[in-house]
């Protein structure tokens, strides 16, 4: 593997993970077609975001050293999403609901790009931690 392949496995988990963050922010917006007052707005927002906020904080802290911390991180935020997304279908279907299986196939938009983030970052940590490749990861 060269220095390009490197830098690739170092950059696109990260870029991947950014756009994610973005997307998953995106989702908060429906809070302003609902009719409530600014300050219901407001909080309803802020509690839309925290998922994102707590990513953008372990993004943050962990950039450049600690890919670790991301795929913990990223897979953590698809272990517990998709947790409450299979009580909410097991709960639909004992409330009888019409069509409980949207509990299970819409919130796959979220879980698997969150699963897939993870495991790019377990894979650039493995290839950060084999001295074959300190080539790229250099400690500065």
């Amino acid at each position: 593997m060269g220095q390009k392949t490197y830098r690739f496995l170092f950059w696109f988990p990260r870029i991947v993970g950014i756009i994610f963050i973005a997307c998953i922010s995106i989702f908060a917006l429906d809070i302003f077609w609902q009719w409530y007052t600014f300050r219901q707005t407001v909080v309803g927002l802020f509690m839309h975001l925290i998922p994102s906020w707590i990513l953008i904080i372990i993004m943050i802290l962990s950039w450049r050293k600690y890919p670790l911390v991301w795929a913990i991180a990223f897979t953590a935020f698809w272990l517990w999403y998709a947790t409450i997304n299979i009580a909410n279908f097991f709960l639909a279907l004992r409330a009888g609901e019409v069509a409980p299986y949207h509990y299970l196939t819409w919130p796959m938009i979220i879980t698997v790009p969150s699963l897939g983030i993870g495991l790019m970052f377990f894979l650039c940590r493995r290839v950060k931690k084999n001295p074959a490749y300190n080539i790229f990861y250099k400690n500065k």
